[in-house]
Parts: structure tokens; sequence; C-alpha cells
């Protein structure tokens, strides 16, 4: 699926692969974190949202393991995170 810009203060853009229910969003930031196991109705909600940057931080956020894949750190491509301990950026 093609790479979607958000009008959000905080999220830039999303890309979904529905083969492989992959949610990767791009923040403002210049962060780009890839969610595993996102269902495709879940993206569509998304982008359907008054505000992408809540429904992320109340449907999203920290309920999919994730990793984030820019700007890449030694760890993040190998260790996927999951949990209230290792937030995602919102």
């Amino acid at each position: 699926m093609p790479r979607i810009e958000l009008s959000s203060a905080g999220l830039k853009a999303a890309t979904y692969q529905d083969q492989w229910a992959l949610l990767e969003l791009e923040f403002r930031s210049g962060a780009i974190y890839r969610y595993f196991g996102v269902p495709a109705q879940t993206y569509q909600e998304l982008l359907l949202a008054e505000s992408t940057g809540t429904y992320f931080n109340y449907h999203i956020r920290d309920r999919f393991p994730y990793v984030k894949i820019h700007p890449a750190g030694p760890k993040s491509r190998f260790q996927p995170h999951r949990g209230p301990a290792n937030r995602s950026p919102g």
C-alpha cells in the first residue's frame, strides 16, 4: 500500500502492508516505527480518525509489538519492544 501523508501534529505519514499486517508510522520528529500484527481495520480507522494522534495513542501505542527503524539504533532492528516499559512516541 502507498505511503499516506497524515495531518497530525505528531504523525507525518503511514504505510500499511496488508499481507504482513505491518503498519509503519513516520513521526514529525523523523523517527519511523514499524508495528506488527496490526489489523487492516485499525489502519483504516487511523486514516479516518478525527485526530490521528489521539487514535494512535489509544489504539496502537503500547498495543502492538514494534521496532524503531529510523533513526536505527544498534539494537532496534533486532529487538522488538512491547509494553508500557518501552513506549513508542506519540
